[in-house]
């Protein structure tokens, strides 16, 4: 889904004149001093792309990002949304804007600056409502640079791991459900690339290291669509290694689990051919491994 749900509470409302300035129990010279400290700090690590400083409401702000978004220029709209921040770090429209320059950092595929602003709010908010969201941006952007199999698979286990958190932190939130569903996908991806490279020491002649990845598959990939393959592999080495009693075990497994397979009656030929057929021993790592899950 390449739209964020946008349901932030509160970020589609403007700012209206006076919410979310300083309470008069903080004296004007308190932040005004913290204000001109701040500026000192975000003048060193100013850039280009920076917008000047220029003194503004925090609501004339807040409003002119929001214009920024309905008009689909978010580039800008972080721009100003990282501005409330700036200028007003302690009114209650900074907070919602730190979500929502994470939200438009998303937008135009900024995952970086994305990520930090969203982990950013995490830090700062880990109480708030809209906690699960910032969780769900993170997610996301990884999600988003998932490579092909063929390629590192950094942002692949990045993505694994934000949505994890996720779902654990937040299981009833409405992001839950998207979140669970490019789980199985995420994991899938995973797998994939093992089986791939399992593949490639297969037809190598690199049994043990064939095997090791098929090995992955079977243990920790169980809920994904590669594991009939991986268990007909895994026949395939073991008869090549002269290790008849795993290579019926897996042919077992497979059959058991998978009878209408192509996978099963590939193995159950490859067998055959050898005068054997599918038998589990029990004291296989992979019977072991099955049922464990199941």
């Amino acid at each position: 889904m390449r739209e964020a749900l946008l349901t932030i509470s509160g970020s589609k409302a403007k700012a209206t004149s006076g919410i979310g300035l300083e309470t008069g129990r903080v004296r004007s010279a308190v932040i005004g001093a913290f204000l001109a400290g701040a500026l000192v700090l975000l003048g060193g690590c100013s850039s280009d792309d920076e917008l000047p400083y220029q003194e503004r409401p925090v609501e004339q702000i807040y409003n002119k990002a929001m214009d920024y978004v309905a008009d689909g220029s978010y580039q800008k709209a972080a721009q100003e949304f990282d501005e409330v921040e700036r200028q007003h770090p302690y009114s209650i429209w900074a907070r919602r804007a730190t979500l929502m320059s994470a939200y438009s950092h998303y937008k135009v595929n900024e995952y970086d600056d994305a990520i930090v602003t969203a982990q950013r709010y995490i830090a700062l908010h880990p109480g708030s409502k809209d906690v699960a969201y910032a969780y769900y941006l993170v997610a996301l952007c990884y999600y988003e640079q998932i490579s092909d199999v063929g390629r590192d698979q950094k942002m692949t286990e990045d993505a694994l791991a934000s949505l994890t958190a996720l779902i654990q932190r937040f299981p009833q939130s409405e992001y839950a459900r998207d979140a669970r569903l490019k789980l199985d996908l995420t994991l899938d991806h995973l797998a994939g690339k093992e089986m791939e490279v399992g593949r490639y020491y297969l037809k190598k002649r690199d049994y043990i290291a064939a095997i090791n990845r098929f090995r992955i598959v079977v243990e920790h990939y169980q809920s994904t669509t590669h594991v009939p393959e991986a268990l007909h592999r895994l026949v395939e080495a073991y008869l090549s290694l002269g290790v008849k009693p795993e290579a019926q075990t897996a042919a077992a497994v497979l059959g058991y689990n998978y009878p209408g397979s192509d996978w099963y009656q590939d193995s159950y030929a490859l067998l055959a051919g050898q005068g054997l057929k599918p038998e589990e021993n029990k004291g296989s790592w992979i019977s072991r491994a099955w049922h464990t899950v199941f």
